[in-house]
């Protein structure tokens, strides 16, 4: 069997790469600033031997392995940590660890409490265990190590680059990610939506500054704000339909400067998600209709602005290469092959294959032997068991390739 011969050096290579993921897990860095992790990776595809590694933009790289006529796979890994502490425990923590933020310029505590690293480690001993066994497959597997997923400029930023002109054009495009929502060691796939599209939106309401004890002179836009929160519930529970998934959520209300002083702003952000595009582009026309009704009842001197920001693509899996990699996955890992419901998070994977016009399928990866008991993503006790993880997430990378690259055998 050609997959078991490619992943025959798993046993040989764990120490190797249990020590490499601590090494990234303790050296966390913020999107589109992870000079150091890319160099890590160039350093240890070069060290197996792999010649064509290009950098893509400041922090992405790409590896790609020619190997004779074939369809062309290609696995993306992100490569971002998360502006945050980590309180995990685990004696490899990122504990202190820190980066100023280019944007802000300000420093910011760093972390891998996405899963990230592990992304990073598995798709290295994926493409160094195609790499070595060159003789068990054929075709073109194309490693993408993409930043910058975080905060969805990364995926951007690699097509604004030129990915899709230097790179062949992939038959395929794959995804992982490691969850606390499936089994330990499970990996999760389905057609259909998969991650829910979303947007961030950052609304300025403009009121008329007065003081407290003369409000008929002003216009307040602490009470408009709070109007507006409580208007914009009745969106998803009165404008959407029960069967659809909707969410609005106001994460962040900030006005005034002292009790006695209506201010003359307040700003709030919003953030969306729905696993249906004209569902989310009813959730943005809705904000939009109720903000700006409820500025006009106000009597405000100007209407509102909106920004968005932050906006995810909705991950819809492709039918045809979902049902391939399902079926390869039940013949290698059988139990632990498993329907995956969706995820109300977002992602920004489908931006590289829609650039390639190419079809694409995402699954998930099961971190936590505990797992009804594990912490999500993004939580600062986000710490994955090593293994089996990283041993199933390079399994499940070259499992998932075979049906392009040795016809699953």
């Amino acid at each position: 069997m050609r997959i078991r011969t490619i992943l025959s050096d798993l046993d040989s290579t764990r120490d190797a790469r249990e020590a490499l993921y601590r090494h990234f897990h303790r050296h966390p860095e913020l999107s589109l600033q992870e000079y150091a992790t890319a160099d890590r990776i160039e350093q240890e595809l070069r060290a197996s031997g792999i010649e064509e590694v290009l950098r893509i933009g400041r922090t992405g790289v790409v590896a790609i392995l020619r190997n004779g006529g074939g369809p062309v796979v290609a696995m993306r890994g992100d490569t971002d940590g998360l502006p945050m502490a980590e309180r995990s425990g685990v004696d490899y923590a990122a504990e202190g660890v820190t980066q100023v933020d280019e944007a802000t310029g300000k420093e910011t505590p760093v972390a891998h409490t996405c899963g990230h690293d592990f992304h990073i480690v598995c798709l290295l001993g994926a493409t160094q265990a195609l790499h070595a066994h060159r003789d068990s497959w054929s075709g073109t597997f194309v490693a993408v190590f993409q930043p910058g997923e975080e905060n969805a400029a990364g995926a951007k930023a690699m097509v604004a680059a030129g990915i899709v002109d230097k790179v062949p054009r992939p038959d395929v495009y794959l995804g992982q990610h490691v969850l606390g929502s499936l089994p330990g060691g499970a990996v999760g796939i389905r057609s259909g939506p998969l991650f829910s599209a979303a947007a961030s939106i950052e609304i300025t309401l403009y009121g008329k500054g007065s003081h407290g004890s003369m409000p008929n002179l002003g216009v307040d836009p602490i009470v408009l704000g709070a109007a507006i929160v409580t208007r914009l519930q009745t969106i998803v529970a009165r404008e959407v339909a029960p069967k659809e998934t909707a969410v609005v959520t106001v994460g962040s209300f900030h006005a005034g400067t002292k009790s006695n002083i209506i201010p003359d702003s307040a700003v709030l952000q919003l953030n969306t998600r729905a696993f249906d595009k004209a569902v989310e582009a009813h959730l943005h026309e809705a904000i939009e209709r109720i903000v700006r009704a409820e500025c006009e009842a106000a009597r405000c001197p100007k209407p509102p602005e909106f920004r968005y920001y932050d906006q995810y693509p909705l991950t819809s899996n492709h039918d045809e290469p979902t049902a391939r990699v399902r079926a390869a996955f039940d013949a290698y890992f059988g139990e632990d092959s498993v329907d995956m419901a969706p995820v109300p998070a977002s992602e920004d994977f489908s931006v590289i294959p829609d650039a390639f016009g190419c079809p694409y399928t995402y699954w998930g990866l099961g971190g936590f032997k505990d797992w009804k008991n594990a912490p999500g993503n993004h939580s600062p006790f986000f710490a994955p068991d090593i293994q089996p993880t990283l041993d199933r997430g390079t399994e499940a990378i070259v499992v998932a390739a075979s049906p392009w690259l040795i016809g699953g055998k």
